[in-house]
């Protein structure tokens, strides 16, 4: 099963297709992600303090869609509690490790006001240059 957040129209076929190349024949399943350049700061919540700077090399930003067994994701998603943010979480609380494959950095994702005029952007450079 793909699930795909709808505030992400950004998502390139090319993308589409490589995640379902790459886990046709993976049992957990896995997401589309792409690996965080900024740097990361953790910070205290109600004092706004930097606590950490955050090793980034590890880190990738999750995307949708996201691919998964269907029985493994209904089983995920019932039994996932409100920590789960996405449904890549829900499997790995039932203990398993969900792959990551390569995102493009243009699947943006669509929650701030300024991100409408950047998707605008995106999808007119894409289809200018035919971007899959």
């Amino acid at each position: 099963v793909l699930v795909h957040d709808v505030a992400r129209p950004c998502v390139r076929i090319g993308d589409i297709r490589r995640l379902l190349d790459t886990l046709a024949n993976s049992l957990v399943g896995g997401i589309l992600a792409s690996p965080i350049s900024d740097t990361v700061k953790r910070v205290e919540a109600t004092s706004g303090e930097i606590c950490a700077t955050e090793d980034r090399s590890q880190l990738w930003a999750a995307q949708t869609p996201q691919l998964f067994r269907y029985g493994l994701l209904a089983e995920a998603l019932a039994a996932a509690d409100e920590s789960a943010t996405d449904e890549a979480s829900a499997v790995e609380m039932l203990g398993h490790r969900p792959l990551v494959v390569e995102g493009s950095r243009d699947n943006l994702k669509i929650t701030r006001r300024e991100d409408l005029a950047m998707a605008e952007a995106i999808i007119r450079f894409q289809e200018q240059h035919q971007c899959a």
